[in-house]
């Protein structure tokens, strides 16, 4: 992380060497986009904190950890197809749950539906590109993301 901080400080500093004007000007856009995602991102995680609060590890490792077996990748998939979370709320929220001990493929099913299937979203999509694309594109993306899950455990228990 902190050669992270100190690339993107070098690079900054190049960017005001080269063009201060721009360089400003991107700094305060950034600085607006990121107070105006700040009180999404806090109750967000206000309130993933608050249902993992409520939701024991153990309640978590029933359907999501390892001895879940398939209902593990179900529940996730699940999950993942009914929410609306954005995807930078969406890691950190994986990050908490790797660390209540929930595998990596699972997460994978997680995240992949989270992005591609979208049940709640089903009526605005139905508007644009009908009801059998929206049906098609979702059940794809559904068992598509059961397949990264798959091939995810398999690439992480060979190493």
């Amino acid at each position: 992380m902190q050669y992270l901080l100190a690339i993107t400080a070098l690079l900054v500093i190049i960017s005001f060497i080269v063009d201060r004007k721009k360089t400003i000007q991107g700094i305060h856009k950034g600085l607006i986009q990121f107070f105006r995602i700040l009180p999404t991102l806090l109750s967000v995680i206000i309130i993933i904190s608050v249902v993992l609060f409520f939701v024991s590890d153990k309640l978590l490792i029933e359907y999501l950890g390892k001895e879940a077996g398939l209902g593990a990748y179900i529940s996730a998939a699940t999950i993942g197809s009914v929410s609306l979370l954005p995807g930078f709320i969406a890691y950190p929220l994986a990050g908490i749950l790797v660390q209540s001990g929930v595998s990596y493929s699972v997460i994978a099913v997680f995240i992949t539906t989270l992005m591609m299937v979208g049940i709640l979203t089903i009526p605005i999509e139905v508007r644009y590109f009908g009801l059998k694309t929206t049906i098609i594109r979702n059940v794809l993306s559904f068992f598509g993301a059961i397949i990264v899950g798959t091939l995810m455990a398999f690439t992480y228990y060979l190493m």
